[in-house]
């Protein structure tokens, strides 16, 4: 059987398979297999890019996933309370559901991240994961498009994260390469320039 792969503009390709591994990889493909299987695969993957930006926009939310100090029913009922009151479909309610019922719900975000790389691979896509400082404007993301569109990678799919620890700048991975300009690696840089120096 021919493993399927992805082609990262030129570089090196990646297998599906690859992307699939691990626990997030799991819970991600068995949510892509089901939602192809009920053909309901676009709305899924609109409602889990929606869920992201909300885990990603929401400190309240990204806490009722993330602290163990809260017993997980409390947790499963607050996650599922929200996805009802934003009009989530009963089949990303289900799936949330049992990411909560198997203690998973930290690890939601990164099932979400790995939906994405599965769908963007399954496209010919390449995914490029941008974590930056403050959440990027519509100039930064055409400039960055643009950017990458330089660099071969004519077909990428950018997955958006803030990190306000990167203190600015952003950092780029996509597959195996990793490009960092954060202001907080710079920094680092400088520092250990400084200490060589002295």
């Amino acid at each position: 059987m021919e493993k399927r792969t992805v082609d990262s503009g030129g570089t090196t390709s990646i297998p599906i398979a690859s992307i699939a591994n691990g626990l997030p990889g799991r819970y991600a493909t068995a949510l892509y297999e089901l939602a192809a299987e009920r053909q309901q695969l676009d709305p899924v993957l609109d409602e889990a890019s929606r869920l992201a930006a909300m885990i990603d926009g929401s400190a309240d939310l990204r806490t009722v996933l993330t602290d163990r100090t809260l017993d997980i029913r409390d947790s499963r009922r607050g996650v599922a309370a929200v996805l009802a009151a934003e009009g989530f479909s009963p089949l990303m309610r289900d799936f949330v559901g049992v990411v909560a019922d198997n203690r998973r719900l930290p690890r939601l975000r990164e099932i979400l991240a790995a939906l994405a790389a599965i769908a963007a691979a399954r496209r010919g896509e390449v995914v490029a994961d941008v974590v930056s400082a403050h959440p990027l404007t519509d100039l930064q993301r055409v400039q960055l498009r643009s950017r990458l569109t330089e660099a071969g990678y004519s077909k990428v799919n950018i997955q958006e994260r803030v990190d306000a620890a990167l203190l600015g700048g952003l950092v780029v991975r996509i597959g195996a390469r990793l490009y960092d300009a954060s202001l907080r690696s710079r920094l680092t840089r400088l520092h250990h320039a400084m200490k060589g120096a002295a």
